[in-house]
Parts: C-alpha cells; sequence; structure tokens
C-alpha cells in the first residue's frame, strides 16, 4: 500500500480521545497526520490562519455545524468539512435510507460518529479531491502568471518579438514595429510575415520552415534571412521561433535579431539617468510614477498593502522673494537629503519643483502618523544655508493608503494632492500639518472611494442588515422575512446608504457577486440562530445578475440550507425581473438548479415587462414580488381588477404572490380581497435588525 505523505486535519469536538483514534486510524493512508483539536469559537478563528486539508466537526462549546460552515464561508478558504451526527442532527443529517443528506467534494453531512471506518473514507475522498482542486488551480495560476510576465517583458523588451497566428501578423512590439517601418500595431495586424522577407529564394525557405514548425518539428528552430523594410530597404537578421500563448490562445513567437552593436548597457545606464532628479539626485516624476503603478498592481493582488505621502514645501514664495533661484535651489537640496537620511525603507522622489513623494510599504496607521510627524519637525527645524543667510521653511503632507483594490495610480496622486491641500483649511498659519485621506467621507462625490469602501465592508463586515417580516395568509404567521442591505458610511452625520446608492459602482467595479455572497452567508447566519426558536423561520434575499449567471450559485445555497437545518424553503433567493429577461435561458437552467438544492426563487418587481405572464411560464419561479405600481394603483376599481387578474393568472402557474408596499391602510384592506398569499410593508411592520416573530390573532 501507498502512503500519501501528509494530512492536517482539523478536529471540531469535545472528545479529544476520539481525535486521536481517528488520527491513528487515519496513519494506515498517510506518512504523518498533524492533529489540530478544538472545541469554542475563537480557537477555530484563530486555527484557520493556519492550512487545514480536512475539518471534522462533532461537538462544540458555542458553536453548531451551520455556525462552523458559516466561518469557514466567510473566511473564503477551500476546507472540506464533515459533520458528525448528534441527536441535534439526527432528523436532517439522514436520508430516508439512513444515508448522509449531503455528499459532495466539499461537504458530507452527517455520519455518525461510531462509524469511524466511514469517518476515515470521507476523510481521505475529501481530502483527495482537494489535492486535485489546489493542484488544478496551482496549474492555472503557473499559466496564466508565465504569460503575464512573458508578455510584460515582450512589451517592453529591447528585442523585436512579435506574434503570428498562422503566420499573419497579430502582435508587435515596438523594436519591432521600428525595425521594419511601421507606425503602430494596426499597420501590421493581418499584414504576413512572408511579406517581410526580400527574395524569392529566401520566401520558399522559410514557407518550408514555418509549415515544419507549425507541424511540430523543432529540430530547426531559428532562420537566416535578408529581411525587408516598408521603405524598400533591407538588413541581414535572424528569425527565432517559439510556441506562446495570447490572451489564451495559441500562437507562434517570432523574434528577429538585426546585426548591430547597440550596448545593453549603455541603455540602462540611460534609464536610469531618465529616472533621477539631477537637483537632489533624488528618483525624479517617471521613477515615482512608475514604481506607483508596480505598487497598485501588487496592492490589486493582494500581495502588499503601502501608503503614498505628498509633500510640499509651505513658503517657497517667500524664499524666492528674498533669496531667489539660488535660495530655492538650497531649500529643495537639503530637504531632500533629509528626506533620504530619515526614511530608509522608502521610496522618495522629487515630484516636481517644491514638492516630494514617498512611497513606503507594509507599514500600519499609527506608524504612518509618526512618520508624517517627524517629516513635519524634520523640515521645521531645518537650518538652510544661503550664502551666509539663512532661511527656513514648513511642510503639508496629504496621505492616501495603498490597500487591496486600490484606485488607478493617478486617482491615488490626485487624491494625495487634494489631502494636501485639505490641510490648509485645517491650519491658520497655512502649513506643518499632514492630511491621511479617508475615502469614506468622499463616497457619494467619487466613485473610486466608493469601491473602496465597499471593499473594506466586505473585508470588515461593515455592512448592515435588516428584516422586514411577511405576514403569510395561508399559515396565518409571519416568520417569512425579507432581507435588505445597508451600509452606514463613518461620517458626522450618521449616512446610511442602500443598495440602490452604490449597486452601480458595485456594478462598475465588479463587486456585486462578494456583496451577494456577503449578504447570503449573515443572512443565513442570523436565520440559523432564530430558527433555534423558530423553525418554521425563512428568509428572502434579493440577488444581482451577477449571481443569476453564477454557476456556483446552487452549491453554496445548498450548503448554507444545509447549514440552517437542511429543510427546503428556509431559503427564497429573487431576482429582478429584468434581469431575468436579460438573461432567460440562463435565468431557467438557474431556476431549476436551485430548486434541485432545496433553493425557492422569486422574481422581484413583477410586471414591469411587457411578457411578464410568459416570463413566468418559462422559468416557473416559487413566487413573485409585485412592482410597486400596481399596489399604488390598486385604490382604482379598474387598477384592481387589473391586478386581480394577473394575481389570478400567476396561481395558475403555480407560483404564490407577494403584495409589498403596504403603507397605509386603504391599501391593506384591497389586498386581502386580490388572491396574493403574502403581504409586506410598513403598515403591517417596519424593517429591523433582527428578526421578531409575531403571530397573526
Amino acid at each position: 500500500m501507498q502512503n500519501n505523505p501528509l494530512l492536517n486535519i482539523l478536529v471540531i469536538d469535545d472528545d479529544q480521545l476520539y481525535a486521536e483514534r481517528l488520527v491513528h486510524l487515519l496513519s494506515s493512508y498517510y506518512d504523518e497526520v498533524n492533529l489540530g483539536f478544538l472545541d469554542d469559537k475563537e480557537e477555530l478563528n484563530r486555527a484557520l490562519r493556519h492550512q487545514w486539508d480536512v475539518l471534522v466537526f462533532g461537538r462544540a462549546y458555542d458553536m453548531n455545524f451551520t455556525e462552523v460552515v458559516a466561518i469557514v464561508q466567510e473566511h473564503e478558504i477551500d476546507l472540506p468539512i464533515i459533520g458528525l451526527m448528534n441527536d441535534q442532527m439526527a432528523k436532517q443529517g439522514l436520508t430516508e435510507d439512513g444515508l448522509p443528506a449531503v455528499i459532495n467534494g466539499t461537504m458530507v453531512k452527517a455520519i455518525r460518529a461510531e462509524k469511524e471506518s466511514q469517518v476515515v473514507m470521507a476523510v481521505c475522498l475529501l481530502h483527495a479531491n482537494l489535492a486535485s482542486r489546489q493542484y488544478s488551480k496551482s496549474l492555472r495560476h503557473v499559466l496564466l502568471e508565465a504569460e503575464q510576465r512573458a508578455n510584460i517583458l515582450i512589451e517592453n523588451s529591447k528585442s523585436a518579438v512579435a506574434y503570428l497566428d498562422q503566420g499573419i501578423h497579430i502582435f508587435a512590439n515596438d523594436p519591432y514595429l521600428k525595425l521594419f517601418g511601421f507606425e503602430s500595431n494596426n499597420d501590421i495586424i493581418g499584414v504576413p510575415i512572408i511579406d517581410l522577407i526580400a527574395g524569392g529564394d529566401n520566401v520558399k525557405a522559410f514557407k518550408k520552415f514555418l509549415s515544419d514548425f507549425d507541424k511540430g518539428g523543432r529540430a530547426q528552430v531559428e532562420f537566416t534571412f535578408e529581411s525587408l523594410r516598408t521603405d524598400g530597404t533591407t538588413f541581414a537578421a535572424k528569425l527565432q521561433l517559439a510556441s506562446a500563448t495570447l490572451e489564451g490562445a495559441p500562437v507562434t513567437q517570432v523574434i528577429i535579431q538585426q546585426n548591430n552593436n547597440n550596448s545593453a548597457e549603455v541603455a540602462e545606464r540611460l534609464a536610469a539617468v531618465e529616472r533621477q532628479d539631477s537637483l537632489t539626485g533624488l528618483f525624479n516624476r517617471r521613477g515615482f510614477e512608475e514604481r506607483l503603478e508596480q505598487l497598485c498592481q501588487l496592492a490589486a493582488q493582494n500581495k502588499l498593502s503601502a501608503a503614498l505621502l505628498y509633500i510640499q514645501l509651505d513658503n517657497i514664495g517667500k524664499i524666492s522673494s528674498s533669496l531667489g533661484l539660488q535660495g530655492i535651489d538650497a531649500t529643495i537640496k537639503q530637504v531632500g537629503y533629509a528626506l533620504d537620511e530619515l526614511i530608509t525603507d522608502g521610496y522618495i522622489s522629487r515630484f516636481s519643483d517644491t514638492t516630494f513623494t514617498v512611497l513606503i510599504e507594509d507599514i500600519s496607521t499609527q506608524k504612518l502618523t509618526v512618520l508624517a510627524e517627524q517629516i513635519l519637525a524634520m523640515v521645521a527645524n531645518l537650518h538652510i544655508e544661503v550664502d551666509k543667510r539663512t532661511t527656513s521653511t514648513t511642510a503639508s503632507i496629504g496621505i492616501v493608503k495603498i490597500e487591496s483594490n486600490p484606485a488607478e495610480s493617478k486617482i491615488l496622486l490626485e487624491r494625495a494632492i487634494d489631502a494636501t491641500n485639505h490641510t490648509k483649511t485645517d491650519t491658520k498659519n497655512q502649513g506643518n500639518v499632514y492630511h491621511i485621506y479617508d475615502p469614506s467621507q468622499y463616497a457619494g462625490s467619487d466613485n473610486n472611494a466608493m469601491a473602496e469602501v465597499l471593499n473594506n465592508a466586505i473585508a470588515q463586515n461593515h455592512f448592515e442588515l435588516l428584516f422586514q417580516p411577511i405576514y403569510d395568509i395561508n399559515t396565518d404567521r409571519s416568520d417569512f422575512f425579507e432581507v435588505y442591505l445597508r451600509l452606514p458610511l463613518s461620517d458626522a452625520d450618521n449616512t446610511v446608504l442602500t443598495a440602490d446608492d452604490f449597486m452601480a459602482v458595485a456594478v462598475t467595479h465588479q463587486l456585486r457577486e462578494k456583496i451577494d455572497r456577503w449578504v447570503l452567508i449573515n443572512a443565513c447566519r442570523q436565520l440559523n440562530e432564530v430558527r433555534k426558536t423558530h423553525p418554521q423561520a425563512h428568509i428572502l434575499v434579493q440577488l444581482t445578475s451577477a449571481s443569476m449567471i453564477d454557476k456556483k450559485l446552487p452549491n453554496i445555497a445548498s450548503q448554507l440550507i444545509n447549514a440552517v437545518g437542511g429543510v427546503a424553503g428556509a431559503l427564497t433567493l429573487q431576482f429582478n425581473e429584468q434581469d431575468v429577461v436579460d438573461h432567460l435561458t440562463v435565468a431557467k437552467l438557474q431556476f431549476a438548479a436551485l430548486k434541485q438544492a432545496g433553493c425557492q426563487v422569486g422574481i422581484r418587481s413583477f410586471g414591469t415587462s411587457a411578457k411578464s405572464i410568459e416570463i413566468t411560464d418559462f422559468v416557473r419561479p416559487d413566487m413573485i414580488r409585485l412592482a410597486r405600481t400596481y399596489v399604488e394603483s390598486m385604490g382604482n376599481a379598474d387598477e384592481l381588477e387589473t391586478v386581480k387578474s394577473l394575481v389570478s393568472r400567476v396561481k395558475a402557474l403555480h407560483s404564490d404572490v407577494l403584495i409589498p408596499y403596504i403603507e397605509e391602510a386603504a391599501t391593506m384592506s384591497v389586498s386581502w380581497g386580490v388572491g396574493a398569499r403574502y403581504l409586506q410593508g410598513y403598515y403591517l411592520e417596519e424593517p429591523s435588525k433582527i428578526m421578531t416573530i409575531t403571530q397573526e390573532q
């Protein structure tokens, strides 16, 4: 028997002897088994900072299986979970045949703890499945990074490089374009490479050379020939071919070398000079902008965080008036030297005539404020000697943090400059102060700032959920709740945004799927708590079109439903009718998959389309939620009959109807008679931060 080398298993249980028994049994299949053992939530959050292969849940001090699943989902880690059966899980954990209710590549729920052989087999299979996923992911990552590195190198290479598809140019870098006399990529795209080869014999030989390469021949990948420029001149060159990919598609890479005596060392020295300020010896604006762009790319990949300090000298006009250009140059030089001496681990640049910029990595807000105060004190205490005279200056500093999913580099720079200008309103002496840019203060007017606030809300759980009861006429209960998303901002007037206020920004910055996931996890977490005392409670969650086309949604919904008790109908997902219309075929497949996973589906703002009934018949939702216009018009007798007819036709398709926006007694009275199952609105009850179950008398 060939053993696997290592298994890292995390067991949540109150019986350590049982965990050690599992380790003993698993040792038959692994060379080494590392056991993590705990029984409370705080230890779990700490343990999830480390790498685990399988999590086995039995019993814990202050959490249940549902909460464990939610915590793992919240950490966004790929960790298979096995739920061991106890009395609480006995009814929902097994099928009628006594088999685990859930078996897939990421979860097995539930196995009786005493069935140790089944537990061991489940651990081994889930671990093998995890290893396959991780290997596939690593291969895709390696291939993607390799292509990205290659493309960056090619675009910035001094060598002449192009990509071919069946002998036709589809891309060329600048040296290649200049070599043959093309102005831009648009001019060379579609040009056969044989058009750049002089002489009939050369062309004939190259066609055979290229044909052999396309058929897999790699014995000869170099070809020497006479190249033909667009102006008719020729030059001797050597061509090399290699297989490559461009945007994931296979292409042929061609490198052409011209006989010349250019020195790479000279080019490197010239490039360094282009990025250096002649007065201070620091980097100049070009060097700074390139470094800022690099940091933004790394931050976008969650590989680092950084900060940008924009340092503006305050009283340059006064120095110029008294000491002239010589005084300004002396001031700039001494401040530059002092910054270089003070900041040993940052990237310092002279950005413009009288401003400096500093880029510094992995620095906390507290250390950042200390550094800003040190810079202010250092500049203010300088005694600048100019031709036997002494002058001094102060600085104003604008600071911007560069964190995950940052704005574009030019926007970050604009924010730093704005933050510096903000210091002028913070002090009466017009200088010697710093200001840190806070995106939440500008979220209402700056979409990029709003995007950063949204990312932070997802990562730090700054969103809030409200729950509005829905009265069920059939059951005479109000244990059905619609979930609403809110975003509190940290400004002085306690502004709270609704989804309509920020969803347009979420669309632009591709955050809708992450926001939907946050809402689902946290709504189900609260539902699970309520169901402990009110097992019939269920929720209605609105999702965006990004989730409607997400193939992973049924699996996510299935896991969350299992986590809250596994009862079909505990979770209803609703989508806007226009989104359904825009993705009709996908919606039909998604609705079917969600229903199979035990999740109900609904359509929101129903009736806004000219073919609402036909759409309902096609996708077959479990319920529809009427658009506001129908509810507001029910005071008119003709319009009321229209609503009754619409409700009747929907019910004939076996879909329940929800009448929302019941804000007054008159609307409530007519709503009873239209045939709908569900009623909802502020007249019945307002949304609140908790699910409060009330029983209609």
